[in-house]
């Protein structure tokens, strides 16, 4: 039912605009002029276009939890949508669109939305029940996949049953697995390391799948329901896929043009935003407008990001000491926490893409002593180190902050998924997430 949402929502944006542009044309303008020869009709295209990625980065039609939280996100996006053809055609000079057509689309929009969020409501909620899964393997496993479970997964799906390989071993006409199949009404089974060599587990789950129940192993679950890798895969994991960005030179390419051409427009809002936040820190925030800090980049060599300044400005030989940055840090000024919410400290970060440090996409760059502390741990590590790293990237989207250790690993995670799924389409995506976050004000990243 969300993808059906998802497509009605485009749609039905697209039939608000060309028929009040259709209405306009006909019965509104004088002269009358044909809609559809008209230079007008190429900017209805871009209209419908700007009002759908404004809704889907308000989280529309799907994420809103009620009909007022839908209505509020409806008229976030109508009004940012409206007002961002406005200033295009202020800047252009010309009436690009009727005023009829902007405003009368906005106000429709929003009890569009809030329809199409009531139907993607309906189908997650019979969603969240569709896959109860059954867990065979270890007590270990188990722990982590009920932790993984209650973060935010790519597809809903519930517990409902665990058996270890020792448990789950015929005994007389007792078939465990599949007594606790069917006893649980489950739809599928997962499978770790240990319980995919056992051939009485496989015979079982053999007999399952050809009744048509699903089966997975725990890596395939973890990448379809999860959108990571599970941490007791990950070393093995990392020998069996390619790296799109090593592998595939065609690509490699692309990306780097399309984050030429996004950092090249980011250059305009960054230089426009100088003189303002220049001037706010004077009053509260005193001290370099600027923050630069060593990070870790493609190859393991070195670069130097620049932020906008968040945190009282201190000695370099003091910051050098200082532990991971947590969200609520207290060196954070009150200036620079509305930086931070907003992620307007982040956008001198296009001057790092334009020069090719970062992307806009990739593994989030770390400072050398934290890659040195990691890698000596885990030593699989490296990898995420033959990509460029990003402005924002899958980890950052489904995790956020890495506050120590152990957060490092669960974004490592993510970030061997997004290495072995990466492509323009996934990228696109993960650029999606990320205005839905910034819209909603959740997620982060160092």
């Amino acid at each position: 039912m969300r993808r059906v949402a998802r497509l009605l929502s485009f749609l039905g944006a697209a039939g608000i605009v060309f028929g009040l542009s259709k209405v306009h044309a006909a019965s509104i303008a004088e002269p009358a002029y044909d809609f559809t020869g008209s230079s007008r009709f190429a900017w209805a295209v871009a209209y419908v276009v700007l009002l759908w990625i404004a809704s889907y980065g308000f989280g529309l039609p799907e994420l809103p939890r009620s009909a007022r939280g839908a209505a509020l996100s409806a008229a976030g996006a109508a009004i940012a949508a409206a007002v961002g053809v406005s200033v295009i055609q202020l800047l252009v000079g010309d009436a690009l669109l009727p005023r009829f057509v902007v405003f009368g689309s906005a106000l429709l929009v929003v009890p569009l939305e809030v329809v199409l969020n009531a139907l993607a409501r309906q189908g997650r909620s019979r969603g969240e029940d569709r896959d109860r899964v059954v867990l065979v393997g270890s007590d270990e496993e188990l722990a982590r996949l009920r932790v993984d479970l209650a973060l935010i997964p790519e597809r809903p799906a519930v517990l409902v049953a665990h058996l270890s390989v020792a448990d789950a071993a015929p005994a007389g006409s007792a078939r465990p697995v599949i007594d606790t199949v069917l006893a649980e009404s489950a739809s599928v089974v997962v499978l770790d390391r240990t319980a995919q060599a056992d051939e009485e587990v496989v015979s079982q789950v053999a007999a399952l799948h050809e009744s048509g129940l699903r089966v997975r192993t725990l890596v395939q679950f973890y990448e379809e329901w999860l959108g990571k890798l599970p941490v007791g895969e990950l070393e093995r994991a990392s020998l069996f896929f390619d790296i799109s960005e090593v592998h595939r030179a065609r690509y490699a390419r692309v990306k780097r043009l399309m984050d030429l051409a996004m950092g090249m427009v980011g250059l305009v809002p960054f230089v426009l935003a100088i003189p303002l936040v220049w001037l706010v820190n004077l009053a509260g925030n005193r001290g370099p407008l600027f923050y630069r800090q060593e990070r870790v980049g493609r190859d393991g060599t070195t670069f130097e990001i620049v932020k906008f300044r968040t945190m009282r400005a201190v000695p370099d030989e003091v910051e050098v000491q200082a532990d991971w940055t947590a969200i609520d840090d207290p060196r954070i000024t009150r200036f620079g926490d509305v930086l931070r919410k907003s992620h307007l400290d982040e956008l001198p970060q296009v001057v790092n893409i334009v020069r090719g440090d970062l992307s806009v996409v990739g593994p989030r760059p770390e400072q050398p002593r934290y890659v040195r502390e990691l890698s000596a741990s885990l030593p699989f590590y490296g990898m995420r180190h033959l990509v460029r790293p990003g402005l924002t990237g899958w980890a950052q989207v489904k995790y956020g902050y890495a506050g120590d250790e152990r957060d490092a690993l669960e974004k490592l995670q993510y970030e061997f998924f997004y290495l072995g799924h990466q492509g323009l389409r996934f990228d696109l995506r993960v650029m999606g997430r990320t205005v839905r976050s910034i819209v909603g004000a959740e997620g982060g990243g160092r």
